[in-house]
């Protein structure tokens, strides 16, 4: 990995912390803030705007990840958040900038990624999604830059750090003789699901989803792959995940369900099921029995505990290191909580009005604005 040289112009490198413009003639102008710039990383900016729409959306984002919590604990989790949100948007810069080192392109996997989108909400073209999405208050071209963003960033760690990480078998081994007691368990199924909607459709419209789901089911039984079935036709808010639903054991299905997936084996699936919000295909990744879970049986389960393990501090310490080779400044007043030792802070340098006598001798060029 080569090391950046960025080349800053000396009137902005010591600029003020906001861009300025000149403010109309008056007896005594003065400068006008367009926009101001909390971090510099490399040649691109990290501005207010940009922060406080960040901040903005840690709390929807909490939620979403916390349904059952309680509002005390997602203020707390929101407060959480908030102290890395900096360092956060900057690596996210850094990991944007690896990706355009390392060519990456992710122009096709955004199209898939919008298109499943379309198909999840039921949406008949792509113009469909976009209304929806400006009616949800959001800009298209910054909510498909946000995912391409998201895309990129998957790319570059899968690429630079989890395709490194190594799990030796003798380390699971290790793993499951410390922890038996977790694998001491009653009976269970791991389930995944192909899930079409039928909520406030007429009779007609449900017979035509059913049709749909029996040709999805068809296409399991002649040998397609369910998590990619999944990612593209469920309609579910597990379908990005493949469909994936977790562990179930005896009890916490309803009696439809329990009865269709406790009596078949790892790798089979279901017929389609109607429920009252649609028509359900379920697969059974793994079928435990109770008791003592044998190692091999549970060999997948404890890699990724062990790799989720590794997977922070390696993730932290490439961070670390595209922060030696890049140019990274922070506004006083802001905490980049991932700096490096020596890591450089925006100087703010009160702007010098020109004197008529210098506006004579040389026409000072406006300083390019930062559109928020």
């Amino acid at each position: 990995m080569k090391n950046r040289t960025i080349a800053w112009v000396s009137t902005l490198s010591l600029a003020a912390l906001a861009l300025l413009v000149p403010a109309r003639a008056s007896a005594q102008s003065q400068p006008v803030v367009v926009e101001q710039i909390i971090a510099r990383v490399n040649n691109q900016i990290i501005t207010m705007s940009d922060y406080q729409k960040a901040a903005a959306g840690l709390q929807q984002e909490v939620q979403q990840d916390c349904q059952n919590c309680t509002q005390q604990q997602i203020a707390s989790e929101v407060a959480d958040h908030r102290k890395n949100l900096l360092r956060d948007m900057i690596d996210q810069q850094l990991l944007i900038e690896r990706a355009k080192d390392m060519d990456i392109s992710v122009d096709t996997d955004l199209v898939k990624r919008l298109d499943e989108v379309r198909k999840q909400n039921n949406l008949a073209t792509m113009e469909d999604l976009e209304k929806e999405v400006e009616k949800s208050g959001l800009v298209w071209e910054d909510y498909k830059n946000q995912m391409k963003n998201s895309l990129l960033t998957q790319q570059v760690i899968q690429r630079e750090v989890g395709g490194r990480l190594d799990i030796p078998s003798d380390e699971v081994k290790k793993y499951y003789e410390a922890h038996k007691q977790d694998y001491n368990r009653p009976e269970q199924v791991a389930l995944a699901e192909i899930f079409l909607s039928t909520e406030n459709l007429s009779p007609e419209e449900t017979a035509s989803v059913h049709t749909r789901a029996d040709d999805l089911h068809n296409r399991l039984v002649k040998g397609e792959d369910f998590t990619q079935l999944a990612k593209r036709y469920s309609q579910g808010s597990t379908a990005q995940d493949g469909g994936d639903l977790g562990v179930f054991e005896r009890g916490q299905l309803a009696k439809q369900l329990e009865d269709a997936v406790f009596g078949l084996d790892k790798g089979q699936f279901t017929d389609v099921i109607q429920t009252k919000t649609g028509f359900e295909i379920l697969k059974v990744g793994d079928h435990f029995q109770a008791g003592l879970q044998p190692l091999d049986k549970v060999e997948g389960e404890i890699t990724n505990i062990l790799y989720r393990q590794k997977m922070d501090p390696a993730l932290r310490a490439y961070l670390a290191q595209l922060r030696e080779e890049s140019y990274v400044q922070v506004k006083p007043g802001y905490t980049d909580s991932a700096a490096v030792p020596g890591a450089t802070v925006i100087q703010e340098v009160a702007p010098t009005p020109d004197t008529p006598d210098k506006k004579k001798a040389k026409k000072k060029a406006p300083l390019p604005k930062v559109n928020s």
